[in-house]
């Protein structure tokens, strides 16, 4: 738990709170507060190294002062309580400015919040510090280096996958390229780079967004997230056409993005050309460097041996054997089978080697890839 007198923050009043929640959110670099009432309390939560912890408690009567304050800075409808709001508010800290995006959902005992956390000095990372393996990292730069194609990373809500892309944008940047993005929301501000932010309330969609993007001449296209065969096929066809594509799915690995693609209609005959390759990633919790002595031993339980993050990866190239599979349309059991003939190591694998040199745990490997 972090060093932060709770018991004072139990005894502020609404906005009070508040703002010695958010100084905390940075301070401690969490990533997510979460407000849900219950029948007799409000119970307050935060994401610290991607695990969920209750912090503080608080009387019903205070949280309401909190909620209009949130509603108010988020510029949401304060007299709505029965349906989802999301918005968005700064506040400064540290004499920087941080964003925070607020989603509300009506509950059976009054209105939850979310308020997600993005932090400038945390949202542009190098690639280098994200703790790839350098085999990983290398291939990773060579295949963002390419004039075009399509690169996808993969993973669920909360695995990274923004920071690694904006990392490898990042590095592109400022090389005589046309960067455009297309994200939901923009999470951070890059620099050279134009980003375009979706509004399906007034029809401008990933799919109808990446139609209008390719009419500026990109050499380069960030896609948020492909969602549906429209997205996918126009993504697929721009990479033939000249451009790099780069975009995130939500698979649980990077061998599961092809059939998943496949199964939303895809053609195979120009998915198979376009792919370059997948990357499915997850964090997990790294041990404090001062246990990683081979000595040691590590009680993966104890959340208090962690003091960080890193990121356990699996990539798969996309070399002629993949792309004969995927003309075929194989399963996942026949595209794993072909890929690891070829050299390709699961994130399980890649895991097993942070565990063996204390850099996290056999629990916390378990824990985000279930292997």
């Amino acid at each position: 738990m972090p060093s932060l007198n709770l018991q004072s923050l139990a005894t502020l009043e609404g906005e009070e709170l508040l703002s010695a929640l958010e100084q905390a959110a940075v301070s401690e670099k969490i990533s997510d507060i979460h407000i849900n009432p219950k029948p007799e309390h409000v119970c307050i939560q935060w994401r610290e190294l991607g695990i969920l912890r209750t912090i503080l408690t608080i009387p019903r009567e205070r949280y309401i002062t909190m909620q209009r304050r949130i509603k108010f800075k988020a510029k949401l409808k304060l007299n709505i309580e029965s349906a989802s709001q999301d918005g968005q508010y700064t506040f400064d800290c540290n004499k920087r400015i941080v964003n925070v995006r607020v989603a509300t959902l009506p509950t059976r005992f009054g209105e939850a919040f979310t308020l997600r956390f993005l932090d400038p000095e945390r949202g542009i990372v190098p690639l280098e510090a994200l703790g790839f393996p350098d085999e990983i990292k290398h291939q990773l730069t060579e295949m963002s280096n390419l004039p075009n194609g399509l690169i996808l990373v993969t993973g669920p809500t909360g695995s990274g996958k923004t920071t690694t892309l904006y990392a490898l944008l990042s590095t592109l940047s400022g090389k005589d390229r046309n960067i455009v993005t297309l994200e939901d929301p923009i999470e951070y501000e890059l620099k050279d780079i134009i980003q375009s932010q979706v509004d399906p309330e007034h029809g401008y969609t990933f799919a109808s967004g990446l139609r209008a993007i390719l009419r500026h001449d990109p050499d380069i296209v960030l896609v948020g997230e492909i969602r549906d065969q429209e997205t996918a096929q126009t993504a697929i066809d721009a990479s033939l056409t000249g451009h790099l594509v780069l975009a995130t799915l939500h698979t649980n690995s990077a061998i599961e993005a092809i059939p998943r693609l496949l199964s939303m209609g895809v053609s195979s005959y120009t998915f198979a050309p376009a792919l370059r390759g997948v990357l499915a990633q997850r964090l997990v919790r790294t041990v404090k460097p001062e246990l990683r002595s081979k000595a040691t031993v590590i009680d993966g339980g104890d959340p208090s041996v962690y003091g960080g993050q890193c990121v356990i990866p699996e990539l798969l190239i996309c070399t002629p054997a993949i792309r004969s599979q995927i003309l075929i349309q194989a399963t996942s059991a026949e595209l794993l089978e072909t890929a690891k003939k070829e050299g390709f190591r699961t994130m399980g694998d890649w895991g097993g080697i942070l565990i063996e040199s204390n850099t996290t745990t056999k629990e916390e490997v378990m824990r985000v890839t279930n292997d």
